[in-house]
């Protein structure tokens, strides 16, 4: 068995030998090198969608790194979130503070770009330095007539969870402008599907073979004038419950708009995000458009499956994700080639999260919040896992154990979503597993060696 620090000891269990309940939503153990990222790091990957309005860093540049070509969002106007703003706060601000420095640069960047809004991120520097960020915000809004929002993402001890909550506020900020473009009987607005490689564009086709319109996608190619006209769907889908579920409440405690979650990754999961949303408006020509478009999906994709499934039958795979909703999906996406799942965990998920993976995984799987690479990488090998899907972070503890990797992060290229994205996923694990060179890999060979 895997060594695991005293401190998370109830944050690890096996399905089948542990009965304790598992904890998590709990601050990191100090030293234990956590998968997780920062308060800054999740408001910022939620924010930086939307594609027409400046994102501007109040911190020293280091915290830039979070943001050049982060994510694989893309855009189908605007590309004023691919640039990479910030205060670059150094010593001199540190001391005398940085209000001057943010001030000159909003002004310089609303000249020059021209967006439809700023987002400022209040980094952890600026926090301890006391800049008061609201006021700045305040003054250039008054003074250029767009929305200037402060994003509240200071902490060295939160998390990434807190800055999806601090995303959520800013966003929210930008709802309820528009109360005049027409909207249909039939709208929805989709809260945390991020367009990476244009899976926003797979689902709202979806949708609109279907007789749905989609006011907004918040936050995937996303638009400062969507958002504003948000308040007035008739219901919000909710795809990354971990990062938008907040949003959602409050939008159904101010506007009374309902929300149901959903998940677009996997054949089940998709299917049903599609048949959730024609049974909340009980329209019998909806209904029957669903029901052609997933057969007609499933017919495309089907054949090809079945011949990945033949050389992936039996395989092992270990999961580790930002959001548990995508292990959700993912678990029962490689139940679907054949698969099982040995290894999963999350960095956000909540105790009810867990409890629905110990229902879907099998006997003796692994079930981790919060963890950390050695601990990672001694379950994964411990059991014999052919495949870690996971993120950037998770990737070369894949090629040092020798085995195959699929990136399900934000940094992907490959669209993961919907029917298509199933294909997709399907191909990769594939050519990842199956490859050759593994067999050459001496972590590989000495795990297999001590099973024997």
């Amino acid at each position: 068995m895997v060594e695991v620090l005293e401190a998370r000891k109830r944050q690890v269990l096996e399905k089948g030998r542990d009965t304790f309940a598992l904890q998590c939503e709990k601050a990191s153990a100090a030293g234990s090198v956590s998968q997780r990222a920062c308060v800054f790091c999740g408001s910022r990957v939620v924010l930086y969608p939307i594609a027409d309005a400046v994102h501007l860093i109040h911190g020293p540049i280091g915290c830039a790194a979070y943001t050049w070509e982060l994510r694989g969002s893309l855009s189908s106007g605007p590309e004023l979130h691919r640039l990479s703003f910030s205060t670059d706060l150094r010593e001199k601000e540190v001391i005398y503070g940085g209000e001057k420095k943010l001030y000159a640069a909003l002004n310089e960047l609303i000249a020059e770009y021209k967006p439809n809004a700023a987002f400022v991120y209040g980094t952890c520097i600026v926090g301890l330095i006391g800049d008061d960020v609201e006021a700045v915000c305040r003054r250039v809004e008054n003074e250029r007539g767009i929305p200037v929002i402060p994003v509240h993402s200071e902490g060295f001890k939160g998390t990434k969870k807190d800055g999806y909550k601090a995303a959520c506020e800013a966003a929210f900020l930008l709802t309820g402008k528009d109360n005049v473009t027409p909207v249909s009987d039939c709208a929805i607005n989709i809260l945390g599907e991020f367009n990476l490689a244009g899976e926003t564009w797979i689902v709202k086709d979806y949708y609109r073979r279907m007789g749905v319109e989609v006011v907004s996608c918040i936050t995937g190619d996303g638009r400062v004038a969507e958002i504003g006209k948000a308040h007035r769907a008739k219901l919000n889908v909710v795809q990354c419950s971990g990062s938008m579920t907040h949003l959602a409440k409050m939008m159904k405690e101010k506007y009374g708009i309902p929300f149901i979650r959903v998940s677009y990754f996997g054949i089940e999961d998709m299917s049903k995000a599609l048949y959730d949303v024609a049974e909340f408006f009980k329209d019998e020509a909806m209904r029957k458009n669903t029901e052609d478009l997933v057969r007609s999906e499933l017919l495309a994709i089907l054949p090809t499956l079945e011949r990945y499934r033949k050389d992936l039958k039996g395989k092992k795979a270990g999961i580790y994700v930002g959001g548990s909703f995508k292990a959700f999906s993912m678990v029962k996406a490689l139940r679907h080639l054949g698969m099982q799942t040995v290894v999963v965990g999350s960095q956000t998920g909540s105790a009810d999260d867990y409890e629905y993976l110990k229902e879907i995984t099998d006997e003796g799987t692994i079930i981790l919040d919060d963890t950390n690479p050695l601990e990672l990488a001694g379950f994964v090998l411990e059991k014999g896992a052919d495949l870690l899907i996971g993120g950037v972070k998770e990737r070369p503890i894949a090629y040092k154990m020798g085995i195959g990797f699929c990136d399900h992060n934000h940094e992907r290229k490959e669209a993961l979503a919907g029917f298509v994205g199933m294909l997709n996923f399907a191909k990769e694990v594939h050519s990842s597993v199956t490859s050759p060179v593994w067999k050459y890999s001496p972590a590989r060979i000495k795990a297999q060696e001590a099973r024997r």
